[in-house]
Parts: structure tokens; sequence; C-alpha cells
């Protein structure tokens, strides 16, 4: 370390620059660098955060609910790569440049609030939970421990104990979670150690073939979770479904038997309650009734249609939901909490959740601190750094109330038996089935392949339609709408309506643009 005393302060004319660079004078160096004063333009920054809130205000929010806005500006990637100037320079840029990058990045991004985005099991804009995350991002905490983080420790708890409340416990734990996947992750291994305890310390090693049971529908992340914990792929028995996506429970119990007779240890079910394509509800007091009688963990997969129990009139979709050990939960879906906003809720007063997953970490969980540190759940999770997701859903109960959310759920499903009538009336379009949820899964059928008999030929050429209407309305920009095949079913639509955005004029728009778009083919 040294100190250079051989400039005596700023000259005239100095003045702006000795504001940026502390003078020699006092100055003092480690390794050449000076560490007097702040490295950053404070003022400069402060203009850049003001100027690109007013673009996300002028170009993003005001324009959220706007129809006559496109949902997308498709480019090619190695076009948008050209568009997007994404290479890093050994330089920094302006900030009127930075400006010029933020709004391309959002004209050629997927305007995901527009009133016609169809396209995932997330849609709409809540200008609540939008102020929450502007604010967790400018506050930039952290949520393990309470000393760093208190308010939204509490908020979190606060949360959490109302969506168990509309379970149906009358206690439980729980955590929020990167993801519907991460939840029933989460809860995969959280049965496993429920089953063997030994396994934190132990591992695999000496244990028996473990198997878990569930729906051929349920989400891909069941597969992952069992890759990832090691319990294998192999080691997932799919039950099957009935003809509406449901599992069927007499199934599900003849493989728990098949299991045990083979020798290997049944552990846990997972029921899906909203599965992404169809929109199904497993019967879940039949499985509790099975898990009941062969001591298996029933965890329910409800990231989709876990809000539905905050309608009275559409909550019969989860009846018995309360049997159930685990339970995911996603409002950034239907609820619109802004991705991403995802709970595991464990009905368990032991501490299970901390047990199974705790590191005892020396320097975050002191047990000797000034306060109650049963506020430090940062031990219950698997992460380290956690981001406030609770804030956001907080905020939106806040702003809504209980109410205001049931209505949004039944609104949402209201407009979906809207589209589902005039799929009925309307030529060329025929529904797979009747839902249950806001899943509406259809066809179309272009006026050449009208007359044509349902054979192999029909559907080969029908397979072929929906993926170029996507095409069409994608380079168009007018709306945005998933397709899939699935099980042995050819390509379809599946239309999703969450947001309040949403209107009677939207659902009919997007079936007169499907017949635009596909009436040629």
């Amino acid at each position: 370390m040294s100190r250079d005393s051989d400039h005596q302060g700023p000259v005239d004319g100095d003045t702006d620059q000795q504001e940026m660079i502390p003078s020699k004078k006092s100055a003092v160096l480690v390794d050449g660098v000076v560490l007097n004063g702040p490295m950053t333009d404070a003022k400069a920054g402060e203009k850049f955060v003001e100027e690109a809130c007013r673009l996300i205000m002028e170009e993003v929010v005001l324009k959220a609910a706007d129809v006559n806005e496109k949902v997308c500006e498709w480019k090619p990637p190695e076009q948008l790569k050209q568009l997007l100037d994404l290479e890093m320079r050994d330089s920094g840029e302006p900030p009127h440049r930075l400006l010029e990058l933020c709004r391309d990045v959002i004209r050629y991004s997927v305007k995901t609030s527009h009133p016609r985005f169809f396209n995932q099991l997330y849609a709409g804009l809540d200008y609540s939970s939008l102020v929450a995350r502007f604010m967790t991002e400018a506050l930039n905490p952290s949520v393990y421990t309470y000393e760093v983080s208190p308010v939204f420790l509490l908020v979190e708890e606060a949360v959490l104990k109302k969506m168990i409340e509309f379970i149906g416990w009358k206690e439980g734990d729980g955590i929020f979670n990167p993801g519907g996947s991460v939840s029933n992750m989460y809860a995969m291994n959280l049965a496993r150690y429920k089953y063997r305890p030994d396994i934190k310390e132990k591992g695999l090693f000496g244990l028996p073939r473990l198997i878990l049971f569930t729906s051929a529908e349920c989400h891909y992340s069941m597969k992952k979770a069992a890759s990832f914990l090691g319990i294998g792929t192999e080691n997932v028995c799919f039950v099957e479904t009935d003809g509406r996506g449901k599992m069927i429970p007499e199934e599900l119990e003849k493989k728990v038997w098949q299991a045990r007779k083979e020798g290997a240890a049944p552990f846990l079910v997972c029921a899906t309650s909203g599965t992404t394509v169809l929109g199904a509800f497993d019967p879940l007091d039949e499985i509790a009734d099975i898990c009941e009688r062969h001591s298996l963990w029933l965890h329910v997969d409800a990231s989709w249609g876990g809000s539905a129990l905050m309608s009275r009139k559409h909550r019969k979709l989860l009846h018995g939901i309360h049997r159930a050990d685990s339970v995911a939960w996603n409002p950034h879906k239907m609820l619109m909490a802004g991705i991403q906003c995802c709970a595991l809720l464990v009905k368990d007063n032991s501490d299970l959740l901390k047990k199974c997953y705790s590191a005892k970490a020396s320097y975050l969980f002191q047990q000797d601190k000034f306060y109650d540190v049963s506020y430090d759940t940062g031990d219950k999770s698997i992460q380290c750094s956690r981001r406030p997701d609770a804030f956001k859903f907080w905020m939106t109960w806040k702003a809504l109330g209980t109410l205001g959310l049931e209505e949004r759920v039944n609104r949402a499903l209201a407009l979906s038996r809207y589209l589902v009538d005039e799929i009925k009336k309307r030529e060329g379009f025929k529904l797979l089935m009747e839902p249950e949820y806001a899943n509406i899964c259809f066809w179309y059928i272009p006026p050449s392949l009208r007359e044509m008999k349902e054979g192999p030929e029909f559907w080969a050429k029908l397979n072929l339609v929906a993926p170029a209407i996507k095409e069409r309305m994608m380079k168009k920009g007018s709306l945005m709408l998933g397709y899939q095949p699935h099980r042995g079913k050819v390509n379809f639509f599946r239309q999703v309506v969450i947001s309040p955005q949403v209107s009677r004029e939207d659902m009919d728009f997007l079936l007169d643009e499907i017949d635009l778009l596909g009436r040629d083919m």
C-alpha cells in the first residue's frame, strides 16, 4: 500500500473530473488501483434507470392490453442475432446505446401480456405483481435469514399459511421454489427421506429398488426428478388413464401390488390436479385411499390446477386434496403472480423439510443470534440464495382480495366455456373432449379435408394443419396458440384462458383468425 502526495489538488476546470477521480494527494492505492471514493457514477446510473423505466412503461406496460399491437415480431435465429448485437466487447457502451438495445429487446420479445397470447399456462399482466417485481429487483434480497430479509420472510410465512388453509390442512409447512418442476423434485426427495431417513447421510448404497407411481399424463418433471435424485427413470411407474386423462385408481393399486411382488419398495404416488395438455384432475380421494392402505406418500402436482381452490364454484375439482402429504401449487399460472411463483406445501408439523434439507451452515444459521432463529427458514431449501417470490403473490392478493382472486378464476373458466360453445357451432372446428378446466383442445379441419373419410390419410393430412397455421400466426404476429400431438392423437390446438384482459371478442378473433390462416390448406 502507498500514498502519493506529489499532486497538490485540481487546477481550474478540473472540478467535474475531481468528482469522479479522487485526488492523488489523498489517494490510497493497492496494486495500482485507487481505492478512494466510489467507482461508479451514481448520477449517471440513476438517470439511466429513470430513462429505462420510462421506456418499459411506454413500450411494455402501456401497450400490454392493446390488441392492435403484435404478439410477437418473429425473426429467425440467425437474423435476430444480428439485429440484437449480442457481442460483449472490451469497452463498455454509453447509456444511449444501452437504451437502444433495451428497445430492441422489447421489440423482438414475445408479448406474454398481450390479450391474444395463449401459448402457455401463464399469460397477462397483473399490475400489483409487476410493482412487487420492480421492488424486489431494486432491493435485491435473498430469502434465507431474517437478518438480511426480514420483510420477505414474514411475507412468505403469511402467504404459505393462507395457501395451507385453502388446501384444507389445519397446519403445515412449505417453501417457495424456482418452478413447479423443482417443487415436484422436493416432494419426491422428501417422500424418500420420510421412507428412509438414513439416505441423507448414507446415500443410496444398500437400498432396495425404490419405485414411485404417477399418471401417464403427469408432467415430465417427474422423470427428470427421478433421474436427478438417482431413483432412475425406469423406476417411475406410469399408471394408465381413462379417456379424459385421469389416473385410474384400480390400475394404480394393481401396479403397487405388482411392484411389491417383484421385490421393489413403493414409496410415493404423485397425482396430478390439472394436467398440462388436457387439464385433467386425478380422483384424489380414491388415490388417497390406496396410499393409506399401502403407507405411501401422496404428492399432488397442482401446479396448474391448484388455483381452482380459490373458487367456491370450482374447488370441487380438487376434492380430497386435504388428504395429500404434499402439494405443488404455482400462483404464477392462473393467478398471474408473475413468473416465477411456485410453492411446495407439506402437511407436517415436525420440521420434516428442515430435517431433510438442512446443512446447518454455521456462517448463516448461527444458533446464538440475538433474535428468534426459527425465522431463519433458508435451511429448508436446497438453495442458498433464493428470490422473494411470495411477495409477488402477496401483493396481488392484497390488491384483489380473496374474492378478487376467485373472480379471476371464475371468469377464466367462464370464457373457456364460451369458447367451447363457439367451437361446437362453427364448421371446421372439432373438440377432442369436453374440458373440465381452462384447457380447450381442438382441431381445425380446413375445407379441403371436411368431406374426407376419417382414415389414415385424413389424420396424416390433419397432422400438418396445426403446425402450418402456427407458423403463419407467428409470422403475422396476430396471436400465439400452442399445439401438440398427444397419446395417439395427431396435432391439435390447446387453447388456455387465463388473463382478465382477455375478452369474448378475443375468443371470437381466435377462431376467426385460425379459419382465415388455414382455409386455403
